[in-house]
């Protein structure tokens, strides 16, 4: 589910905006680009450096910026002239002054916005060549804000719980799995192309995650395609990433000590695997080339992880059909993912309507897509796990054929502490299998 933040970084089209060299406002007056100096003396900031900005509908926000002295030219002390351009769509979603005049020594002014409608709205700061007293050099290029209206406060609130809720969730869903297999001392159900998928996938992800955050070369260059944009990827990406690779390089290691029966990783999987690799080669080698930035090497990672993401649950789906049984799959992880999987489209939806901004959703049928395939995926072994291998028999990988069970299964312990299967008032001894004392699943 770690998708939905990575399919939000793909909207590249905002370096067109870069490129271009001057702009005119709503006056006519040519405006010095954002970003464009050469030596700047004078820096406009956002004070405190976060730029996003909550308002509810009808109440108003102000917002502080600073103002500092970055050269050795001498500041001159008459005013400046700022104008404000406001991108929205619709119109009409905030109000704030279009321009407005501050003391060149002046170390911090202010600007008032007021929330008319819901929507997304980015509001930048110019300096004008009219207002620029002997062309003094500004830069304002970190002057702007991204502003959201929402409807309710209320629903911002919620929001932010189900987004906790599915945090925990995603973070949590690992262990069921791990502690199946330390019960059983087995590992056998558990689809090692999957485990293989997967821990690749997160590798990729905590590459990316990792780069973006840390890496401040890869930062400038996805500030110089994102003038107006704020780092993607947060503290609690990268956590959790590094702790999706933990848990499973933990199963993988169960799956080196407890049996594994004559399972291995298939030709298809280590086929995928190695042109992911020979793939990931050739763009390590590109960026040591200079050929491409490393910022689209992160990138290309992230694709992969998309790719692994799409096809990671269809060996474990396809393996469970094949026996006739979910016994090693933990339905504990696939229940936790399909809880954290609802309530990230749930928080979708809540977002969507709160601030009026259905193309999040619908404007990107990709990223809305893999988020509901995923969960579909869940569904699916939901229904393996509880109607389609409840009471039928089953192959194991050993072609130990076992009957159809009749009932669910109560392991009970005799006076000598053996295990034998009660079923209503019948007692069978219970079945060893390749994956340890046999019971159907609640």
């Amino acid at each position: 589910m770690e998708e939905y933040r990575l399919l939000a970084f793909l909207g590249l089209a905002a370096a067109l905006l870069a490129s271009c060299s001057s702009i005119v406002d709503g006056s006519g007056e040519e405006t010095i680009p954002r970003g464009s100096s050469t030596g700047a003396n004078l820096s406009i900031s956002v004070s405190g450096g976060d730029h996003d900005v909550n308002i509810i509908r009808g109440s108003s926000k102000v917002v502080n910026f600073t103002v500092k002295n970055v050269g050795a030219d001498p500041i001159p002390p008459s005013g400046l002239l700022l104008t404000a351009t406001v991108q929205e769509k619709p119109a009409g979603i905030i109000e704030t002054a279009d321009s407005f005049v501050i003391d060149a020594a002046a170390k911090e002014f202010s600007l008032t916005m007021r929330g008319v409608d819901a929507g997304r709205a980015t509001v930048t700061l110019n300096i004008t060549a009219a207002g620029a007293t002997d062309l003094v050099d500004v830069s304002t290029q970190d002057a702007f804000i991204l502003v959201t209206v929402s409807n309710y406060e209320a629903l911002n609130i919620i929001s932010d719980i189900v987004g906790w809720i599915y945090f925990i969730a995603w973070s949590v869903s690992f262990y069921p799995q791990i502690y199946d297999n330390w019960r059983r001392k087995s590992v056998i159900g558990l689809n090692f192309d999957f485990l293989s998928l997967n821990i690749v996938g997160f590798v990729l992800y905590s590459v990316f995650n990792i780069a973006l955050y840390w890496i401040h070369d890869i930062q400038s260059d996805y500030f110089q395609l994102h003038p107006t944009g704020v780092n993607p990827v947060q503290i609690n990406d990268v956590i959790f990433s590094l702790h999706a690779v933990f848990a499973c390089i933990v199963t993988i290691a169960q799956c080196l000590v407890y049996d594994g029966g004559d399972q291995a990783v298939s030709h298809y999987c280590k086929g995928f695997l190695g042109i992911a690799a020979v793939l990931i080669a050739v763009f390590i080698g590109l960026g040591i080339g200079a050929v491409i930035t490393w910022l689209t090497f992160v990138y290309v990672c992230s694709y992969v992880k998309l790719a692994i993401t799409l096809i990671k649950y269809v060996p474990q789906a396809y393996m469970n059909y094949s026996r006739k049984s979910t016994v090693g799959w933990s339905i504990g992880n696939v229940m936790l993912d399909f809880t954290g999987g609802f309530f990230s489209i749930g928080q979708m939806f809540i977002i969507s309507y709160n601030n009026n901004d259905w193309g999040s959703i619908f404007g990107d049928p990709t990223k809305f897509g893999l988020g509901f395939f995923s969960v579909l995926f869940d569904i699916f072994f939901m229904l393996q796990h509880y109607i389609f291998y409840r009471t039928t028999s089953y192959q194991s990988l050993s072609n130990d054929v076992f009957g159809p069970e009749q009932g669910p299964l109560i392991q009970e312990e005799d006076e000598d502490g053996a295990e034998h299967a009660a079923v209503g008032i019948n007692v069978q001894s219970a079945a060893q299998d390749d994956s340890g004392p046999r019971q159907a699943s609640p």
